[in-house]
């Protein structure tokens, strides 16, 4: 009897495990999160640290974490003093640890050297079938961007054809037609 509850006790845990491996498995992997100026080969990225600004961006908020007025906040966008910053050229360092910046001396020592260094491919360029949605988004996205222009050249055509007739009726009525 002490065997078969042994046994059933071991089957019992190996299922709970196997069930705690696959949510793990679906739960670790974050790449349609991760932006297109993100590096390549990772499956699941918690944060990136820019060491060029000295910021870290969360990945699943989207949201930028840098230090401003003596305190770190959190923000859609870098701030305006990073303007001309490009995130596709920056080297971004993967970091899946909570709350990175609580260590930013740690991190901002350990990277110092990656500072205006760029060549990191990323995955608004890679053809890694991982990454199909990202290019998907960028040609959905390309698409609409021509669609705007073909409209506002319309538009534009559509403004000088109608200058055109109003030139036409201001000179006809000037004559007296």
């Amino acid at each position: 009897m002490k065997k078969m509850i042994l046994a059933a006790a071991i089957f019992l845990s190996c299922a709970a495990y196997k069930q705690d491996a696959k949510a793990q498995i679906s739960l670790n992997i974050n790449i349609g999160s991760q932006p297109d100026w993100g590096p390549v080969g990772y499956d699941h990225v918690d944060y990136y640290y820019l060491p060029d600004v000295g910021a870290y961006y969360d990945v699943p908020a989207h949201q930028y974490v840098y230090y401003d007025d003596n305190s770190w906040v959190r923000r859609a966008s870098l701030p305006s003093r990073y303007s001309n910053y490009n995130l596709y050229n920056g080297y971004k360092v993967v970091i899946n640890e909570r709350q990175p910046w609580l260590s930013d001396n740690v991190y901002r020592t350990k990277y110092a050297g990656y500072r205006g260094r760029g060549g990191q491919s990323i995955i608004r360029d890679s053809r890694d079938v991982k990454y199909r949605d990202h290019w998907m988004a960028n040609k959905e996205r390309q698409a609409y961007h021509k669609e705007i222009q073909r409209d506002r050249k319309d538009a534009r055509k559509d403004y000088k054809e109608y200058r055109k007739d109003v030139k036409r009726y201001e000179k006809d009525r000037k004559h007296g037609h």
